[in-house]
């Protein structure tokens, strides 16, 4: 079983946390030690950045990561050779999260076989047409067991939600706002309300919570009306100033606390 969908699986009532990271930032060789540390602190789930130069959905901070990992050297392949090294220690489920042009530019063919290789479980790919997705994409993805993970955003259609839940496998990322990411100090009342809208579509596939999330209160509230919760933006700042992901972690975690 592909380990995204043993997680949501397995969880029970627990609600889930999972973090992202840029890849090569802030130093080209720490991919592993950041993951393997989130794992002995219990992180549930990992997305890792793969870093492009034009990264339309986010924010100055992880476009800043992307832009420090790209010039520390990064690529996809060096990536995956980091990956690969540490694939017998980890358990549990890897995302990678890039665009298109990156992933198009290696291969689709090449890149799931890639994922499979280096104990990839799933891949988000922000700019990824839901079109090219059913005809091009999710064929080779099924064929390496790999789950293509969909957003969603409070302007989308009830219509097009339910398409998403029919056509995709593992968890639906909604994303908390339109805009890009960034950390919030909380979460408004038309959020709120969003959050609670998709939760009363009982949909087939879980949701996690992504962006703005940065202390308590959004954390609660993303875990209240999903699954779990998914941070970047904090804890790409947070590993930026404290330069070892067990530093980072542990302030992130008083973070979470405030």
């Amino acid at each position: 079983m592909n380990r995204i969908n043993r997680l949501f699986q397995n969880r029970g009532d627990r609600k889930l946390l999972s973090l992202y990271f840029c890849a090569g930032c802030p130093t080209l060789d720490m991919t592993g030690d950041v993951i393997l540390t989130m794992q002995q602190k219990g992180i549930d789930m990992i997305e890792v950045g793969i870093p492009f130069s034009d990264p339309l959905a986010d924010g100055p901070v992880i476009q800043a990561a992307g832009t420090t990992a790209l010039k520390n050297g990064m690529s996809l392949e060096t990536l995956f050779r980091q990956l690969e090294e540490i694939k017998q220690q980890v358990t549990i489920p890897l995302v990678l999260m890039g665009y298109l042009n990156v992933i198009m530019h290696y291969g689709f063919e090449r890149f799931f076989m890639r994922c499979v290789e280096c104990g990839v479980s799933g891949t988000i790919i922000p700019d990824l047409p839901f079109d090219d997705y059913l005809q091009v994409v999710k064929p080779i993805a099924d064929k390496y067991n790999i789950r293509v993970i969909m957003m969603i955003t409070p302007e989308t259609s009830e219509e097009r939600i339910r398409f998403i839940d029919e056509h995709t496998d593992g968890f639906i990322y909604m994303v908390s706002s339109a805009s890009i990411t960034g950390a919030q100090k909380e979460f408004d009342v038309a959020k709120q309300e969003y959050f609670k809208r998709i939760d009363a579509m009982k949909l087939h596939n879980p949701r996690m919570i992504g962006f703005g999330i940065s202390n308590r209160q959004t954390l609660e509230s993303a875990q209240t009306n999903a699954a779990g919760a998914i941070i970047g933006s904090k804890f790409v700042t947070l590993l930026n100033e404290h330069r070892k992901p067990e530093a980072a972690l542990d302030a992130l975690f008083s973070a979470l606390n405030q």
